[in-house]
C-alpha cells in the first residue's frame, strides 16, 4: 500500500528542507494556498504540515503564517542544556563567582568536622532531618511570616518541588491556571503529568484576575500557577492589591494556588507572600539554586498540612529524600550569615548586569526585575526571533525565544537572555554582539515557489 498523499507531500518538503532548496526562515504557502497550488484538499495540506511540524522541520506562528525552522537549532533550546564549553550560554542563568569555590571548600571542613558523618550515609526522613526543617522555616519568615517546620518539606532542588506537586496533588486531565508565558521547567512537568495547561491573560507577567475568573467560569480549574515575586522570564513583582484579588477568585473557585518563589530573594522589600495572605490553599516553592549555587540541588515546599501526607508520598517514590550532605551545608550556611551574604551580593552582581544590559542594547521595550541576571527582548514589528537565535549561534552565543517560555498558541517574538553566568569582562561585548545581530537579521525569506 502507497503513503498517504499528505505524508508524500510532507516527504517532498523534508526532502527540500534537508537540501538547503528551502532556507531556513522560509515563508511557507497558506494552507489553502498549499492546498490549490498541488490540488489537494484543505484537510490534506493541513495534515502534510502538521506531519512537518511533529518531525520539527516548520513551525507555525499565530497570525504571521508558516516557517521552515532553523534545522542547527534544537527545537527545544531554552528547555534543555547543550553542553558545549565554546558557546558562550545566554539561555539558562548560572550565577556565580569566584569565590564559590573556598565556599564550599570551608562548609565541606566544617561538615567534616561536625561528627555528624555517619548519619549522612544513612537513608533520610522523606521530608528532611527535623533540625534542618526547622533551620530554614526560621530563615523564612521574615519574609513568609512564621512558617511552621512541620509544614515544610526538603526537595532535591525547586524543579523536584514543582515535580512532587504535580504528582502528589493532580490527576491525569485536570487544569492547572497560568500565565501566557511562564517558567519552562514548570510546562514540562504538566506535559509529563498530562495536566491541561489554561493560559490566563495579563500584563508584563502580571496576572489578571478578572481573566482568570472568567477562565473559571467557562471549564473547570483545579489550581493556579504563579510567579508573583520576580517573574521568570519577565521579572515583575505583583502588588498587594492585585495578590489579594487572586486569591480572592481563588477561594471563590475553590482553586490551590502554588507559588514559584526561585528569584524571590531578589527583590529585597516584597509585597506580603500568598503563603502568607492564602495559607490554606498555597503551595510554596523555592530553593537554593539562584542564591546560593545552581549545582546545590537542594529545595522547600511549604504547603497546607492537609497534603503534606501526598506530597511525603511524591517524595518517596522520587528521590526517597534529599541528600544529607547538600542540606547539611545549605542549613550550615544559613545559620553562619553565608546564604544572606550571598543573596546580597547576587542582587549587587545582578544590578549591575541590568545597567549594561540596559546600556548597551539601548532598547525601551526590555522587561526585567532591576537586580536580576535575565532580561525579555521583545523584538520590533516584522522581526522573527528564530533567525536571531540562529545567528546568533553562527556567532558563537545561544540564546532562546519565546517558544520555551509560551503556554498560547500565539508565540511572541521575543528573545530571553540570561547573562547571570557570563564573566563580567565579556558581558558588554556579548551584549554588542547581540545589538548587531538584532538589527542586522533581515525579515523572513518569501514564500515556496
Amino acid at each position: 500500500m502507497g503513503k498517504p498523499r499528505y505524508i508524500r507531500l510532507a516527504d517532498m518538503l523534508s526532502n527540500a528542507i534537508q537540501d538547503g532548496k528551502l532556507a531556513p526562515g522560509t515563508k511557507l504557502p497558506t494552507h489553502r494556498a498549499f492546498a490549490e497550488q498541488f490540488k489537494v484538499a484543505l484537510a490534506t495540506a493541513t495534515r502534510a504540515y502538521g506531519e512537518l511540524e511533529r518531525r520539527g522541520l516548520i513551525v507555525g506562528e499565530a497570525g504571521r503564517g508558516t516557517f521552515v525552522r532553523d534545522l542547527a537549532l534544537p527545537p527545544a533550546l531554552g528547555v534543555r542544556q547543550i553542553a558545549n564549553d565554546d558557546l558562550i550560554d545566554l539561555v539558562f542563568n548560572m550565577p556565580g563567582d569566584a569565590a564559590d569555590a573556598d565556599k564550599l571548600r570551608s562548609g565541606l571542613r566544617r561538615l567534616a568536622a561536625s561528627g555528624d558523618l555517619e548519619a549522612m550515609l544513612r537513608y533520610q526522613p522523606h521530608g528532611g532531618r527535623r533540625h534542618e526543617r526547622r533551620i530554614i522555616a526560621e530563615s523564612l519568615s521574615p519574609t513568609l511570616g512564621p512558617v511552621d517546620p512541620e509544614s515544610l518539606l526538603v526537595t532535591s532542588g525547586g524543579q523536584h518541588g514543582l515535580a512532587i506537586l504535580a504528582l502528589g496533588l493532580f490527576r491525569r486531565g485536570e487544569r492547572i491556571a497560568l500565565d501566557t508565558l511562564t517558567y519552562p521547567g514548570f510546562k514540562s512537568i504538566a506535559a509529563l503529568q498530562g495536566l491541561e495547561l489554561v493560559p490566563v491573560d495579563g500584563k508584563g507577567g502580571v496576572m489578571d484576575p478578572e481573566d482568570l475568573q472568567r477562565q473559571c467560569r467557562e471549564r473547570k480549574v483545579r489550581c493556579v500557577y504563579l510567579m508573583p515575586t520576580v517573574h521568570n522570564p519577565l521579572g515583575s513583582v505583583m502588588n498587594e492589591e492585585t495578590r489579594l484579588r487572586l486569591i480572592e477568585v481563588a477561594r471563590e473557585n475553590d482553586l490551590l494556588i502554588i507559588e514559584d518563589a526561585a528569584y524571590a530573594f531578589l527583590e529585597p522589600d516584597p509585597p506580603a507572600s500568598l503563603l502568607s495572605l492564602a495559607p490554606e490553599r498555597t503551595f510554596h516553592v523555592g530553593s537554593f539554586s539562584k542564591n546560593l549555587a545552581t549545582g546545590l540541588r537542594l529545595g522547600y515546599v511549604i504547603a497546607p498540612a492537609l497534603y503534606t501526607d501526598r506530597l511525603l508520598e511524591a517524595i518517596r517514590a522520587t528521590t526517597w529524600n534529599a541528600p544529607a550532605l547538600i542540606s547539611g551545608l545549605a542549613t550550615g550556611w544559613i545559620e553562619d550569615g553565608t546564604l544572606a551574604s550571598s543573596q546580597m551580593a547576587r542582587r549587587r552582581d545582578g544590578a549591575e548586569r541590568q545597567k549594561l544590559c540596559h546600556s548597551v542594547l539601548n532598547r525601551s521595550a526590555i522587561l526585567s526585575h532591576r537586580n536580576a541576571g535575565f532580561a525579555w527582548l521583545p523584538l520590533e514589528k516584522g522581526a522573527r526571533a528564530e533567525p536571531v537565535v540562529s545567528r546568533l549561534k553562527e556567532h558563537g552565543i545561544l540564546a532562546s525565544s519565546a517558544e520555551p517560555f509560551a503556554t498560547t498558541v500565539a508565540v511572541p517574538q521575543a528573545l530571553r537572555l540570561a547573562f547571570g553566568g557570563i564573566p563580567m569582562h565579556e558581558l558588554e561585548g556579548v551584549f554588542q554582539l547581540v545589538r548587531e545581530v538584532i538589527e542586522g537579521v533581515p525579515h523572513a525569506a518569501g514564500m515556496l515557489e
